[in-house]
């Protein structure tokens, strides 16, 4: 057996450096029995979480089994992103059928929720800093149900196992990674309002500098009573109860959480989202993830160009067609996509090939959309099956985290889960961070007097851009399991993915190390520091307002070699992938 530390393919700091050495010997097999086949592959954002994983894989737990063990840690380590106060998205591919599920564990707005939640008393949208700190954020957390779905359908260990090492990390502690400890400092002045969360991650009157060892007891005991109790202690009792306290008495913005909220919470098992890009099936999750429609779309509209003679010949063009297709794509996203048990989504209709193929002719190889005065230059399209409907920007920050596991058995979990914004609502309870999932709704519930799709409803979940993928062959043998944090960008950062695997030829790891595309207003944003400001000159001849930006990325994931499957993490993260190899 081989243990293979899966590492990016770009120089890391010295922090990092630190930070991957000190990983690496944590990470080690310790001499456990193991199968003759591959114990499998871990990869998440942080590595005392992928290091959980691997510990239960090599138990004997399956690929669900890991990533829940891997969300419970994160809940402990990297708290500013993600955990059990927050929801997710949940792929799963059985070794064994082929087939393919998706849980929803997306956040839920309660009873409470009306449609002019985040309007200001001049009746205007209020700013996301005024509306998303303290109570009238917080939507129902979904990771448990989705949890206890999961174990129900893949598990193998018992379900107390999966508890072992988050709880470990909350009650002997963790050192504060170099993206906790930037969040706490950009979050200071705020954190002023918030004296629970300065208690638990301040020392000496200022954020814990990087590598304090953090411990979190109460998180501890909480995690030990989901352990024996299941997740109905996390919807019922004084759990719930805790919640919804914090919620009430939040020093900004307080709000109503009730029993009834709770237990009116489901996970969802939903149909997958799939479509074929060349020779390859490539699915995701549906509505209300806007996630796989939009990477679908980008993709079916980038396929008429060999975009790997592109990239060889001509990058800019490359990233010119991606462009424009990201721009196209995005336009249906904020006019159709939103929660489907609330709205009628045109999903098919968006990934219908005829419907791309008009989409395509609007992208010119020579030049980018021209701009007029009062026209809108990349307008949402009318796709098959769509009902009118009115366009409105969400609301969505550049969060969350992104992880993969794959078993001996070929069987995968490839989730992405979230708290949405850094550090969620700014609300601790029981030690957990509670999420600000609600500010992901648009906040103008209308938009020339007719309603908007994504608006703010009792039981309804936020329109999100969370990505969770897995590409199959075209013998339908899955080769690629990914995901993304950072927001609306998400998307695009996964998308970028696909084409370097899938059109460049390029391994996982250096296909997440591609340059991050995006768009603000008019502008076309790359990267600082990236390849593509060489190009920045070829880009605004062929008609783009080019404006360099900083475009983090959090990228992990797997993808199956001759050798089996081999974790990935972006460069850019402090993320760690881990593989046992035959």
């Amino acid at each position: 057996m081989i243990c293979q530390m899966d590492k990016p393919s770009i120089k890391l700091g010295a922090m990092k450096k630190l930070l991957t050495f000190f990983a690496f010997f944590l990470l080690i097999p310790l001499a456990v029995p193991v199968s003759a086949q591959n114990a499998g592959t871990a990869a998440s954002a942080h590595p005392e979480a992928t290091k959980a994983g691997f510990e239960i894989l090599q138990a004997g737990g399956s690929a669900s089994d890991a990533a829940m063990a891997m969300m419970l840690a994160l809940t402990v380590v990297e708290p500013q992103s993600s955990g059990i106060g927050g929801g997710g998205f949940l792929l799963h591919h059985d070794g064994k059928s082929g087939w393919m599920d998706t849980i929803d564990g997306r956040e839920m707005a309660p009873a409470a929720a009306a449609s002019d939640r985040f309007l200001g008393e001049d009746g205007k949208p209020l700013g996301w800093r005024d509306a998303a700190p303290g109570g009238k954020s917080v939507g129902i957390p979904g990771n448990m149900r989705l949890m206890e779905m999961a174990h129900k359908k893949w598990g193998k260990l018992p379900w107390e196992k999966l508890f072992e090492p988050a709880i470990k990390l909350a009650e002997q502690g963790y050192a504060v990674s170099p993206p906790q400890y930037d969040w706490m400092k950009r979050l200071e002045k705020l954190w002023v309002k918030f004296p629970d969360m300065q208690k638990l991650y301040w020392r000496n009157g200022a954020p814990a500098p990087r590598g304090t060892i953090i411990k979190n007891p109460e998180l501890g005991q909480l995690l030990r009573e989901l352990q024996a109790g299941g997740a109905d202690a996390f919807y019922t009792g004084k759990t719930a109860a805790a919640i919804t306290a914090a919620v009430a008495s939040a020093p900004q913005n307080p709000s109503v959480l009730t029993e009834q909220d709770f237990a009116n919470y489901n996970a969802i098992l939903r149909q997958p989202v799939c479509s074929t890009y060349r020779e390859y099936r490539i699915c995701g999750m549906g509505p209300p993830s806007s996630g796989a429609t939009t990477v679908l779309q980008i993709l079916g509209t980038i396929e008429k160009f060999d975009m790997g003679e592109l990239y060889s010949n001509e990058p800019a063009r490359a990233w010119h067609v991606i462009s424009e297709a990201m721009r196209l794509a995005y336009a249906d996203r904020e006019k159709y996509l939103a929660d489907q048990d609330f709205v009628s989504v045109p999903v098919a209709g968006l990934i219908d090939k005829g419907y791309l193929a008009k989409r395509a002719q609007m992208v010119a190889l020579q030049r980018a959309r021209p701009q007029f005065p009062g026209i809108e230059t990349y307008p949402a399209g009318n796709p098959p099956g769509a009902a009118p409907r009115t366009a409105a920007i969400s609301s969505e920050v550049a969060g969350t985290t992104h992880f993969t596991a794959v078993d001996s058995e070929g069987n995968i979990a490839n989730m992405t889960s979230t708290v949405e914004g850094p550090f969620g609502s700014q609300l601790l309870a029981r030690g957990m961070v509670l999420n600000n999932e609600l500010t992901d709704f648009t906040f103008a519930p209308e938009k020339n007097g007719a309603p908007v799709a994504n608006r703010v409803q009792a039981g309804k979940r936020p329109l999100s851009s969370m990505s969770p993928t897995i590409v199959y062959d075209a013998q339908g043998k899955p080769i690629l399991a990914l995901g993304s944090a950072g927001g609306k960008r998400i998307i695009m950062h996964v998308t970028k993915a696909l084409i370097g695997v899938l059109d460049y030829g390029l391994p996982l790891d250096e296909a997440m190390a591609l340059p991050n595309i995006y768009f603000g207003g008019s502008g076309l944003l790359i990267e600082n520091g990236s390849e593509l400001v060489k190009l920045q000159d070829d880009l605004a001849k062929m008609g783009h307002i080019v404006v360099t930006n900083n475009l983090p990325s959090k990228l992990a994931g797997a993808q199956r070699t001759d050798k089996g499957w081999i974790g990935a993490v972006d460069p850019r993260s402090t993320g760690e992938a881990v593989s046992e190899l035959p």
